[in-house]
């Protein structure tokens, strides 16, 4: 029962972050940025918030300490939202799957024309 509310207090989490990141923070290091998934540990003490992030390798980096560095003002703002007793801890991480999919797209993009150039 316990990992349910876990589940539910992280996706709320992921629902409030991302209307924080798009409407509060004004931040111009921070890039377009989609908030693709939270886990929190059970004692709801430290959320681990994955990101997508678009743009080049540099930009992503500024975004990610623009993200640290306000984490503060995100977690006040967690908590004027979210009812909870104590507001985890936030880390900040990048989401891979998406670049690693679009990378798997392509290359099965390729090697359909390479199929259909043969035939």
């Amino acid at each position: 029962m316990a990992r349910v509310r876990v589940g539910r207090v992280g996706e709320q989490i992921k629902k409030e972050l991302s209307q924080i990141v798009q409407s509060e923070l004004k931040d111009p290091r921070i890039g377009f940025l989609t908030v693709t998934g939270v886990e929190i540990t059970n004692d709801l003490s430290i959320a681990k918030v994955f990101l997508s992030v678009m743009g080049t390798d540099e930009q992503k980096e500024a975004t990610l300490k623009a993200l640290s560095s306000g984490s503060g003002y995100i977690r006040s703002e967690l908590g004027k939202r979210i009812r909870l007793r104590k507001i985890p801890e936030l880390q900040f991480k990048f989401d891979a799957s998406i670049d690693y999919g679009s990378k798997i797209d392509n290359i099965l993009h390729q090697l359909g024309r390479e199929g259909n150039s043969d035939s």
